[in-house]
């Protein structure tokens, strides 16, 4: 089964970490909470949420995944200050695996220079954004660019869920020499 990074930072939006890490789970694929500060505990922006960062991004090889999932909410926001996360963004995208962003998740996108001429979609407010940054915006459930999944908001979970499982199943292995 494939080996997936969470990108996640405090105030992230609830059901768009919930259950996308519950259909992975459930799938049978390993997740890593990946933030800022290992071991602390980070909370969904409604407070129905928390989850406990399981590694930095600087103790990670993008090697060693298959799929980064970005969930929305204001974490994307707090996650573009760390230079090790985007940085572990921007090298796990030379890989050419699946990166998936949902509602602000695509800010991390532009952070770390991921979308100009690409094809994506986010919540409504992150449009001007993305289109500054060189992207073409789509207002659709989900839009799926080579190796990047976008989706806009949390009403769009399972079109969300859907495109990842299909991509992942699609994916070539990690590279023998990945441990």
């Amino acid at each position: 089964m494939a080996r997936i990074a969470i990108l996640l930072g405090e105030g992230y939006e609830d059901s768009e970490f919930d259950e996308p890490y519950a259909c992975l789970k459930d799938a049978g694929h390993e997740l890593v909470v990946t933030g800022t500060e290992k071991g602390s505990t980070v909370h969904g922006k409604k407070g129905g949420s928390e989850a406990k960062i399981e590694h930095t991004a600087d103790e990670l090889q993008p090697r060693d995944f298959d799929m980064i999932v970005i969930p929305g909410g204001h974490g994307p926001d707090n996650l573009r200050l760390d230079q090790a996360v985007v940085g572990f963004l921007q090298d796990f995208s030379q890989t050419g695996r699946p990166v998936a962003a949902i509602c602000h998740g695509p800010q991390l996108l532009i952070e770390a220079d991921l979308v100009k001429g690409r094809t994506l979609t986010s919540w409504p407010s992150v449009r001007k954004d993305l289109e500054n940054a060189g992207a073409d915006w789509r207002d659709a459930p989900v839009v799926v660019d080579d190796n990047l999944i976008t989706s806009r908001k949390p009403d769009d979970l399972h079109e969300f869920c859907g495109a990842i499982l299909d991509k992942i199943e699609l994916r070539p292995e990690r590279e023998s020499s990945a441990g």
